[in-house]
């Protein structure tokens, strides 16, 4: 992962390591090879102290904070193994869906990026004229992202391979979801009417209007019922393999739209939340302690991770992104990039990437911004207090002013640029859905 500092520091940091390099060639070849939790030296600038400490003050003055709540504001600010600002930052501190940093942080380090779930379509009876003599078998895979332009191109594989009827039921069974929906039944009911166009009403019939034109619309009528079976038929007759989005995609869209279902199942598929809380520590070298979690999503003051732990797991992932030919800005909304979900009405400098967090009386933001004189700052900001849209703009004029102490970053580094100019997801692509029957 390449991490940009003040040209100085970063030769006097490479020297102490007993790298030999040109100043010149320093921003070029820096490469976090410690630990990303560690902190070696304080700052020596003090415009992130300064920053932070003008933030705390405004809070007071506007009221936002009592004097006696200060504890409860938790910030954190780094550049590489420099700390520039600490206000509890050690403290873990309700952090609301800053959680998911470390759902994504273990999932991308179990799987890899390009990992999918699988969903496997069956059928329990032999299909003559186009009719499924039996059930139609559903059996889920924990893919977080079947929505209506994935069931839409299922119903159309199905058409391709002659099936326009099932004569039993839809059976349900192991990890399904369909448009975030996990209840087996309801989701059953939803993949039923996207299967069979005849069906449709409004949502499905918008999404079809979005999708590529000339997407054909599905005719897969069942006639059955929905069904949840706890574990598959063994007389089964495997027809489709459906692959979910690779794994850097769900990633992004859970990140971008902080999508709670999407977390908690990605969480399960790792082991669940303790797995999530034990691995994310070890992989971002913090204390134990600094993270705590009673689910993968963030839902639930419970769920408690310090500053410095949300900033040490950004860096990890964004060290693990690199050996998958990827950064930071390809899994979390980019500021100047991304202009949907979370993103959408803050206002924060160019290319800052960021996470946010937000319960009742919780507004979090951490992320990275980059700086022409301390390269990039990774940063993390936790408070509590029921003025949540007052605390995020408090949040955005933080990192405006930092950005404007230390100067905009002459253009974005390759560090922060997404690797690809599009922004949605590849959904309702049948190159993902594999016809194993041949009959």
């Amino acid at each position: 992962m390449l991490e940009l500092l003040g040209s100085g520091l970063v030769s006097l940091w490479l020297e102490m390591a007993g790298v030999q390099v040109k100043p010149s060639e320093a921003l070029d070849v820096l490469t976090w090879q410690s630990s990303p939790g560690l902190v070696i030296a304080p700052d020596p600038n003090p415009a992130g102290a300064n920053t932070v400490k003008q933030y705390l003050q405004g809070l007071l003055k506007s009221k936002l904070i009592a004097e006696n709540l200060t504890p409860n504001q938790g910030i954190w600010m780094q550049s590489g193994p420099v700390l520039m600002a600490d206000h509890q930052g050690t403290t873990p501190l309700p952090a609301a869906s800053l959680t998911k940093i470390a759902t994504s942080l273990v999932t991308l380090k179990t799987f890899g990026s390009e990992h999918q779930f699988d969903t496997m379509i069956s059928s329990t009876g032999p299909i003559v004229n186009g009719v499924i003599q039996g059930d139609l078998v559903v059996n889920g895979g924990g893919d977080p992202m079947f929505v209506w332009e994935e069931a839409i191109a299922l119903g159309n594989t199905l058409n391709k391979m002659g099936i326009k009827e099932v004569k039993g039921n839809l059976v349900i069974t192991g990890n399904f979801a369909m448009n975030f929906q996990r209840h087996p039944l309801l989701a059953g009911q939803m993949l039923k009417q996207s299967l069979n166009s005849k069906t449709w009403t409004r949502p499905a019939i918008y999404i079809h209007s979005i999708m590529p034109k000339g997407t054909p619309k599905p005719q897969v009528a069942i006639a059955g019922q929905i069904k949840f079976a706890p574990q598959p038929n063994p007389h089964q007759t495997l027809l489709v393999r459906h692959r979910s989005l690779p794994l850097k995609q769900l990633i992004k869209e859970m990140n971008v739209y902080s999508n709670n279902e999407m977390a908690q199942m990605l969480a399960e598929s790792v082991g669940g939340h303790t797995v999530v809380q034990t691995k994310a520590a070890e992989f971002a070298n913090v204390p134990h302690g600094e993270i705590q979690l009673i689910n993968g999503s963030g839902l639930g003051p419970e769920n408690r991770i310090s500053p410095r732990a949300a900033c040490a797991m950004l860096m990890a992932i964004q060290q693990e992104a690199a050996n998958h030919q990827l950064n930071l800005a390809d899994l979390f909304p980019t500021s100047g990039f991304d202009k949907r979900g979370t993103m959408q009405h803050r206002h924060l400098p160019v290319a800052t990437v960021m996470k946010t967090g937000t319960l009742r009386d919780v507004s979090a933001l951490a992320g990275v911004v980059p700086t022409r004189d301390r390269g990039l700052v990774w940063f993390a900001i936790i408070n509590r207090g029921p003025q949540i849209s007052a605390f995020r703009q408090e949040q955005d004029k933080l990192l405006q002013n930092l950005v404007k102490q230390l100067e905009i970053s002459p253009s974005v580094p390759n560090a922060l640029t997404p690797h690809t100019a599009k922004s949605l997801p590849d959904l309702g692509n049948t190159k993902r859905n594999e016809i194993v029957f041949r009959g």
